[in-house]
């Protein structure tokens, strides 16, 4: 494992979960996109709080969350679609940043909606257990 999707462990774990242990790689990621999504949310309320300095934390963990969703990626293995993929992540980190400095909701919910859909798909290509 690398250390952007070590960073992104660390990060869902801050939360207290230690479930994580025992989860398998499928599991692993869906909670790494739940926990994005959970920290998006947090900093969405956080900026209707006028609570800057959470708005940066939160924003800051679902940024590392992100980036490490997007080290998991094996672009050769994948191919085309590891590679929009990971354009996608980069795509929902900038919008996160943008969302930072204008304090701007809207992009915030257009990140949760990306998200949501990528963990729709994942979720239909659960393993068989």
């Amino acid at each position: 494992m690398n250390s952007l999707a070590k960073n992104a462990l660390n990060e869902y774990r801050s939360t207290g979960n230690s479930s994580i242990v025992y989860a398998d790689p499928h599991q692993l990621i869906l909670r790494l996109m739940n926990g994005a999504i959970q920290r998006i949310a947090q900093a969405k309320g956080a900026i209707k709080q006028n609570d800057i300095q959470a708005k940066g934390e939160f924003l800051s963990k679902a940024i590392a969350i992100i980036g490490g969703l997007s080290s998991c990626l094996d672009i050769e293995k994948g191919g085309e679609l590891a590679a929009n993929l990971d354009s996608l992540y980069e795509y929902m980190n900038v919008r996160l940043l943008e969302a930072n400095v204008e304090n701007n909701p809207a992009k915030l919910d257009e990140v949760i909606n990306l998200i949501s859909e990528i963990k729709s798909a994942w979720v239909q290509i659960a393993p068989a257990s």
